[in-house]
């Protein structure tokens, strides 16, 4: 029998106001910790933080992350940290922040709270840092041998932010379960360096019935500012129950055919969540799934404002060799689209990208 192997943060708490708690949370992992956040999220957290550090014997050092995960602003914020000789790192804030916090902590052998501020993508709960340039280009993944020691979410601050980057989490979750059930038809293996368990299998269903039933309630409540029920469900879906469900279920066509897009510049002013919602419709046209499923999938996308076109991709010019380009370069070896259950082809992509293109404008 195979390895079947999941993975996970250590803790996962979310709710309103758990920001101030904290101190209550970082004393079980150190005494001193040491806060990593970007100027806007400082000046938006930083008497919270005060506040839950008052009148304890914890200790905590917070510095200003500059903006970019690269190896010299790991370097640059990983000598501070062992010169207040932190044991622990907290990140607060977006995708970069988090992944630099977790690069700080795997080079220093610390425990890491990762703090999101939005729930735009499913990559807080991940064992994984993407590193960039200084300049901003992709540099490579670092692959991390633990995932974070705890994730906290705190709706309040999350359900303040833009509705566009709650949304844009609904689309790389969306891509969960229908990834994973490829991956598991096919006995590939994951991120997690095995094939899927059960577990991870049943969390990104979950995710996708979740996204379905309290998307769109979560939308309206976000548009208001304000946090329900819903707006948790949909948090925990985008964050939890798809990081589970992607690191420990599987990647397939639809994570590649986003990496695909990024070659065209007319997607660059999207955010990654928007590219996998087409991206999920792409495989679903490539894997001749059922007109029922295709038209649940489009259904809630134009509920909540995700695009399913190339015209809302804003690519509805590009040529046939640009868009072969994108079917080039999301089917090159290596890629997780490699993990679908038959043989994929760059003409198969092609194919499958205008397919899902006439799929969202008709249906």
């Amino acid at each position: 029998m195979a390895t079947k192997i999941v993975i996970s943060p250590g803790k996962y708490i979310q709710g309103p106001g758990e920001l101030k708690k904290l101190e209550g949370y970082a004393s079980a992992y150190g005494s001193r910790a040491f806060i990593i956040a970007d100027d806007f999220v400082m000046g938006l957290t930083k008497e919270m933080v005060k506040e839950s550090f008052a009148d304890t014997e914890s200790k905590y050092d917070f510095e200003k992350f500059n903006g970019e995960c690269s190896k010299v602003e790991i370097a640059r914020l990983q000598g501070m940290a062992e010169a207040v000789e932190a044991d622990m790192i907290i990140g607060i804030g977006g995708g970069k922040t988090l992944d630099t916090a977790k690069a700080i902590g795997y080079h220093m052998k610390c425990p890491v709270m990762i703090l999101p501020t939005i729930a735009s993508t499913d990559a807080p709960c991940s064992a994984l840092s993407v590193l960039y340039t200084e300049e901003g280009i992709f540099d490579e993944y670092l692959i991390l041998p633990i995932n974070p020691a705890v994730v906290l979410m705190d709706t309040e601050i999350i359900a303040a932010a833009p509705v566009r980057l709650l949304v844009a989490g609904m689309g790389d979750a969306l891509a969960t379960y229908f990834e994973a059930r490829a991956t598991a038809r096919s006995n590939a293996s994951t991120m997690a360096g095995a094939k899927p368990t059960e577990g991870a299998l049943a969390m990104a269903e979950l995710c996708y019935k979740t996204l379905i039933s309290d998307g769109l309630k979560a939308k309206m409540a976000a548009e208001s500012k304000v946090s329900n029920s819903a707006v948790e469900k949909i948090v925990e879906a985008n964050t939890y129950l798809s990081g589970i469900g992607f690191e420990s279920g599987g990647l397939a066509a639809a994570h590649a055919i986003h990496n695909g897009l990024t070659v065209l510049e007319e997607c660059h002013h999207l955010y990654h969540g928007e590219k996998v919602a087409f991206g999920t419709l792409a495989q679903l046209a490539l894997e001749n799934a059922p007109l029922e499923e295709i038209q649940e999938v489009i259904d809630f996308c134009k509920s909540v404002g995700l695009p399913i076109t190339l015209k809302d991709l804003n690519a509805e010019n590009v040529t046939e060799a640009q868009l072969r380009e994108v079917a080039k370069a999301s089917s090159v070896e290596g890629e997780t689209i490699h993990n679908m259950p038959f043989e994929v082809t760059a003409d198969a992509v092609y194919a499958a990208l205008l397919t899902a293109d006439k799929l969202g404008a008709t249906l």
